[in-house]
């Protein structure tokens, strides 16, 4: 474990501050901030988040008691927190209208098209704490990727790297949303960043477009409507009502994300890391139905999408083949998993069969 340093001068902690954004910027971040650990205000959100059951069964999320909201609990002597985000939309990925405008093709949320995050912002991070404590000595700290009990937004938000907006993603001013976050946990007495104020005005896009109208009011995200929810979190079967309206999202939701106006100042990434990989920025649904468990693992190795395992995959893509235009392809390929040993994928393709049934018996 590395032990804690004695508290610099308020002009060291200072001038230490332009070495790490400095150093952040080189390792990759977009933006670095600081922020320190008081969220109370935060903790009652969540807690009305979680007493509404809006977390549906990501029971995780209440495990962990006043960790969330206390990061001195989580890791014992935090004083600050450094904020980083990194760009991740990739610029040679189609489309993400042309995608889904074509209910043959699969649509996997941009954040997942290329390597886990979790390991590009992880290894930078504490790249970033090595030139730290070269440059001042040993000191305590813990890096975080949306790995642990951790309000990241809301550390973000009050770090000066944006305002969380009607959506419950971070938007910045000149970056958009296509951004990931992370942090580093310090007991470094750093000086603070001021947070940014909001910028959502009167704007109800994100609202209005949501598929699965998830998007319950303003800043108040129900889980159990929300696709990525679905698609990602939940193990058990996707409720047969919400099937027709996650279309052909096999990956998570992007939809608020693409209507939001703050995304015209989105950059690219500039991440190879973040590049698609597998095609999967517009690959046919029946070809990536065929893939065997073992080809899921060989082609998600790396990738965050292997989180959701091969039941879940075929359960995602079976939904999407249910609401894809009438096939005799698209009808063969479920036949083809019909007897799967999964009884969560077979009920998915037998209420997959019947909308296909059902649509050539109409054209006919």
């Amino acid at each position: 474990m590395i032990t804690a340093t004695t508290p610099s001068p308020q002009r060291d902690s200072a001038e230490l501050v332009v070495e790490i954004r400095r150093w952040g910027m080189d390792l990759g971040f977009q933006q670095v901030g600081i922020t320190g650990i008081d969220l109370h205000e935060d903790a009652a959100h969540l807690q009305a988040w979680l007493q509404a059951g809006h977390h549906g069964e990501m029971d995780y999320m209440q495990r962990h008691g006043s960790k969330r909201s206390r990061p001195d609990e989580l890791h014992p002597g935090t004083l600050r927190v450094i904020s980083v985000r990194m760009d991740y939309d990739p610029p040679n990925a189609r489309d993400a209208w042309e995608v889904l405008d074509d209910a043959q093709l699969a649509y996997v949320s941009r954040y997942a098209l290329g390597r886990d995050y979790h390991k590009v912002l992880r290894g930078r991070l504490q790249q970033l704490a090595d030139r730290i404590a070269a440059a001042i000595g040993p000191f305590g700290y813990r890096a975080f990727v949306d790995s642990a009990p951790v309000m990241e937004k809301a550390l973000a938000r009050n770090a000066g790297l944006g305002w969380i907006g009607k959506h419950s993603n971070l938007l910045n001013r000149h970056a958009g949303s296509w951004f990931f976050l992370g942090e580093l946990y310090t007991d470094l007495p750093l000086p603070l960043d001021r947070p940014t104020t909001s910028h959502c005005g009167t704007c109800t896009r994100c609202i209005d477009i949501c598929p699965t109208q998830a998007i319950v009011g303003p800043y108040r995200v129900d889980a159990r409507r929300c696709i990525s929810y679905l698609t990602i979190e939940l193990r058990t079967a996707i409720p047969e009502e919400l099937r027709p309206l996650l279309g052909n999202r096999i990956y998570g939701c992007d939809d608020c994300q693409l209507v939001c106006p703050w995304n015209k100042y989105a950059r690219k990434t500039t991440l190879p890391d973040f590049a698609p990989r597998n095609g999967l920025d517009g690959a046919q649904l029946i070809d990536l139905f065929a893939w065997s468990e073992e080809e899921f693992l060989k082609r998600t190795e790396g990738s965050p999408i292997r989180r959701i395992g091969y039941e879940c995959w075929l359960r995602n893509i079976a939904v999407a083949l249910g609401n894809a235009p009438k096939s005799e392809s698209a009808t063969d390929a479920l036949r083809q998993r019909a007897d799967h040993t999964s009884e969560l994928v077979r009920e998915h393709v037998r209420w997959a069969l019947i909308e296909q049934t059902r649509k050539i018996s109409t054209a006919a």
